[in-house]
């Protein structure tokens, strides 16, 4: 009887694992009935310009999932702690194919992409792979409220500019998928579950 107490508890452990498993991630947003089908939130189109000086749209992130995040190279406050985060996810799926990680700045007037590319170089990662985007100030700040993210400027904030420090999961058809709040360990630990989740999707 034991035993079959103990096969049938691994059992259930298996059964759950599975299904937990195979249960998609949400998409994230609103969503409204248009002539039968349901359409979902998404990030809208956008062209920005990366730390190689090189343009970046969303077409060009199409075949990826994401990670994104906001950020300015001299904010004083909680960007180290979620640049932190990031690069944890960086390690993570350094090489991945199908794996990217995208840092908007809201500060594109200091932060030129000569300046992102020497902040990649210090973070010792690939260019490739993590991408830093600047452009126009307006764009920016306007898609940051399409990834639910605060940012604006604020003279009165630590840095000049006060923004929430979000992380973000995306998939190929720009949906919101996850996100955790980068000053959170813990909680970039149930995102990165969330990417291997995301992940099998594509497996299948």
């Amino acid at each position: 009887m034991k035993n079959k107490i103990i096969a049938g508890f691994i059992m259930m452990v298996f059964m759950a694992s599975c299904l937990q498993k195979s249960k998609p991630l949400p998409i994230i947003g609103k969503k409204e009935i248009v002539d039968g089908d349901t359409i979902y939130h998404k990030i809208p189109g956008f062209e920005f310009t990366n730390q190689d000086s090189l343009p970046v749209s969303n077409q060009s992130l199409s075949s990826y999932i994401y990670v994104a995040d906001f950020f300015f190279i001299s904010c004083p406050s909680i960007c180290p702690k979620v640049k932190k985060q990031m690069l944890r996810i960086y390690d993570k799926y350094k090489g991945h194919d199908m794996v990217k990680l995208v840092s908007h700045s809201i500060d594109p007037k200091r932060d030129t992409p000569e300046k992102l590319k020497q902040y990649s170089a210090n973070l010792g990662v690939d260019n490739e792979q993590w991408i830093f985007l600047t452009g126009n100030k307006d764009e920016i700040m306007e898609i940051a409220d399409d990834y639910f993210v605060i940012a604006y400027e604020d003279p009165d904030a630590p840095g000049g500019f006060d923004h929430s420090g979000k992380i973000l999961l995306i998939d190929t058809k720009g949906h919101i998928r996850s996100f955790a709040e980068g000053t959170d360990p813990e909680d970039v630990d149930r995102l990165l579950k969330d990417i291997d989740v995301l992940l099998r999707e594509y497996e299948n």
